[in-house]
């Protein structure tokens, strides 16, 4: 009764987009198949931003877009159209009603609400134990990260983005609604890589969110009297209705994941690595990787198998390296790419489609003696 084929870990976005995929292949039409979640996936708890060129496969649940980006340090101002390029946002909760409404309506994919305790593996197949029910399945996938997966060694450096954001209403308007602050450096560094991000709803709505680049978190104090502070300074603004809040934090490391995978269990989203490491952004990496994982699936090999690393892999690393040997000067590092570079190039070079002469341009833009330092320490 309990026995499935596969069984998912998770009803975030890599959860829901691996079972969408297999609803949308004939492969699995016959498989049956478990999603896992403790809760109903029924709150708009996060939000997730990418940008694309054109439509995409999430336009139907995308909530709001911008053409132009600010970008703004020590030493640069920038304020650019982004064409072809559009930046877009999809609240969570349009994500879940979407994809669990898929995956409920479907005749091979059940959804528990549940809470997991543990799993064992077994030669022949993987026990599934929730504070409810057991379950068995062939192959799991789990989506459930812990820092301590990737704390547990020293070669690679993992820092994590952590952040605090306020969705605040003004009287006035005193946003820019057709314009993100992508990165805003001109606040007090302290040590660290520091920057504002802002994404305007309306021109009396915005999104203010204060981010890190940092290995430790900070009190939850700092985060709340920074922004503050910068909807004072930037925004000449005293009187505002905070309406949502938002708060997290994403791991940064080029630390190869790999080493949990097994025969029969292989972990996905950001427990997989799937985070990009030098940036954060993981739905649209979850969106190149699902497809892979898929196609790997139908070759009913061991899932330990599949391999995802490449030459951006690299290029992650030396730039976490970097971050890692001297956190406050990563504001640098960014007013150098955006100061020589277009967002275009850097939108596309980020989205790991560069060819390899537009790698060198990319590199190229980045300040030369941290990067070499850290490239002749690992080779050395």
């Amino acid at each position: 009764m309990n026995e499935y084929d596969y069984i998912i870990i998770g009803a975030g976005a890599s959860g829901l987009l691996l079972a969408d995929a297999m609803l949308n292949d004939s492969f699995f039409d016959q498989k049956k198949i478990l999603l896992l979640d403790k809760n109903a996936k029924d709150t708009n708890d996060r939000t997730w931003c990418f940008w694309e060129k054109g439509n995409g496969k999430f336009e139907d649940i995308v909530h709001k877009k911008w053409n132009s980006i600010h970008f703004q340090g020590k030493d640069v101002l920038k304020r650019t159209d982004i064409s072809p390029y559009t930046y877009k946002m999809i609240r969570s909760i349009d994500f879940y009603n979407h994809y669990l409404g898929r995956v409920k309506e479907s005749v091979n994919i059940t959804f528990a609400q549940e809470t997991l305790i543990n799993f064992e593996e077994s030669e022949s197949k993987v026990t599934v134990h929730t504070a409810k029910k057991t379950y068995s399945g062939k192959y799991i996938f789990n989506s459930l990260f812990d820092y301590r997966m990737a704390t547990g060694q020293k070669k690679y450096p993992v820092l994590q983005q952590h952040f605090v954001g306020w969705v605040i209403k003004t009287d006035k308007p005193i946003f820019d609604s057709n314009e993100v602050t992508y990165m805003d450096f001109s606040i007090p560094q302290k040590g660290n890589t520091r920057f504002m991000y802002v994404l305007p709803y309306a021109n009396n709505t915005a999104l203010i969110e204060y981010t890190l680049f940092s290995e430790e978190l900070l009190e939850k104090a700092e985060y709340t009297e920074a922004i503050k502070h910068y909807i004072q300074e930037r925004f000449a603004c005293e009187t505002y209705e905070i309406i949502e809040k938002e708060a997290g934090s994403i791991p940064m490391t080029a630390y190869d994941f790999r080493e949990h995978h097994t025969n029969r269990v292989r972990y996905i989203g950001t427990a997989g690595g799937w985070a990009k490491p030098s940036t954060g952004y993981t739905l649209m990496s979850t969106a190149t990787k699902v497809p892979k994982l898929i196609d790997f699936l139908k070759q009913e090999k061991p899932l330990k198998k599949l391999k995802l690393k490449g030459k951006f892999w690299f290029y992650d690393m030396l730039f976490l390296d970097v971050l890692h040997n001297n956190n406050a000067k990563g504001h640098t590092i960014f007013e150098s790419i955006f100061k020589t570079l277009k967002p275009q190039m850097v939108f596309k070079f980020l989205d790991e489609q560069t060819s390899l002469k537009e790698d060198i341009v990319y590199i190229n833009s980045c300040p030369k003696t941290p990067f070499i330092k850290a490239l002749l320490k690992r080779i050395f």
